[in-house]
């Protein structure tokens, strides 16, 4: 059957934001995510979606802990396993607050580039760290660098997990300053906007720094602020 144009181009339209949808959130098992950001934005909700990556840190996730609190807002911890060995209170504090704490692996590997028994011993045990200090198991994995091909996926379906990507990353990692920062996100976000930053991994003192304008910002905006995976 031939397509109109006029249908042809909704056709298309529906098919990118499909598409963006899937890029940012659900690269891997299709399970279904709390408000997630294709209803938020068919019902005209403004939410969007904190995420930190790269902790626990004993210096800085505490301080990224204070702003969320002090606005009240619910952010999305993708935590690293060996940090959490190494730092179990800071997890169990994240969980404490009401944030959702996820999976990012034990010690941060391109997952692309290992066998299948080496993806699930880093997503198991990190599993295992978590769920010790939140008594959850982590429903969601994001791969470290973002690195997710059909191995990935495959492999992560197996395990139960919804991989998890994002639709806005300031680059906060390289430490462009907190102005920049602040000015790449509210350029960018969009309801249902998975916005990437970073609690550990070095320095992020910039990362804390833009995070209070971050939040006013939207929030004057009409944005409220959701939780994935729980």
């Amino acid at each position: 059957m031939a397509v109109r144009p006029g249908r042809r181009k909704g056709v298309h339209r529906f098919r990118t934001a499909i598409g963006a949808l899937v890029v940012a959130l659900t690269a891997g098992a299709a399970v279904a995510l709390p408000a997630a950001p294709a209803d938020a934005a068919g019902s005209g909700a403004k939410v969007v979606y904190l995420t930190f990556d790269d902790g626990p840190s004993t210096a800085y996730t505490p301080k990224v802990l204070n702003v969320l609190a002090r606005y009240g807002v619910h952010a999305t911890f993708f935590e690293i396993g060996e940090n959490v060995s190494a730092h179990p209170s800071v997890t169990s504090q994240v969980a404490r607050q009401g944030h959702s704490v996820q999976n990012h692996s034990w010690s941060h590997p391109d997952l692309r580039r290992l066998s299948a028994s080496s993806v699930n011993s880093q997503v198991t045990k990190t599993d295992r760290a978590i769920r010790a200090q939140t008594g959850r198991t982590p429903s969601c994995l994001r791969p470290p660098y973002g690195g997710v091909n059909a191995s990935v996926r495959s492999r992560a379906a197996a395990l139960g997990k919804q991989v998890v990507l994002w639709s806005v990353d300031p680059q906060d990692w390289a430490r462009p300053g907190a102005g920049a920062i602040e000015s790449r996100v509210l350029r960018n976000v969009r309801p249902g906007s998975v916005i990437l930053m970073h609690d550990g991994g070095g320095d992020r003192s910039q990362t804390v720094a833009a995070l209070p304008t971050i939040i006013s910002t939207l929030k004057a905006r009409g944005y409220s602020f959701g939780v994935l995976c729980r």
